[in-house]
């Protein structure tokens, strides 16, 4: 009877170890980050964008700078100085997109290329669509984490 006993116990310890061993996940995030981007419209201090792919987030830190935030400023007095925005992203092959606003007939998305400093503006009326240079950044760093 004790070598029975004995014999279940090492058996459940060896199925827990194969399932234990052969189940576990295998997970690789990327995280991408844009810094120094030159935006063709506003001026701004600081102006960075993170993209998390993992998670499936851009979040978009940015500071006006003096000019820009006047602009702004008079007419609308929500108008922060510093803001951060975060936005939904998937992908689409080799570029990333972030969620569609103003969606059905018109609507606006950014436009990411992986390893490319230029962030487009996607626009699209009544579908016609048009793409355009919106930002160029100065620095990517790309980060990946394995688990």
């Amino acid at each position: 009877m004790q070598i029975n006993m004995t014999k279940n116990k090492f058996i459940t310890k060896f199925l827990f170890l194969f399932l234990f061993l052969n189940f576990s996940t295998y997970v690789h995030s990327e995280i991408i980050i844009l810094t120094g981007c030159n935006n063709i419209k506003d001026g701004f201090i600081k102006n960075e964008y993170i993209l998390d792919l993992e998670k499936s987030i851009m979040t978009r830190n940015y500071i006006y700078n003096k000019k820009t935030y006047k602009k702004y400023r008079v007419t609308d007095l929500s108008v922060k100085k510093k803001n951060r925005i975060e936005r939904f992203i998937y992908q689409e092959k080799n570029l990333i997109f972030t969620d569609k606003i103003g969606y059905p007939q018109f609507y606006t998305q950014l436009l990411f290329e992986r390893n490319n400093p230029i962030i487009k503006i996607k626009t699209v009326i009544n579908n016609e669509e048009a793409t355009s240079k919106m930002s160029t950044c100065k620095k990517i760093e790309i980060y990946s984490k394995e688990s």
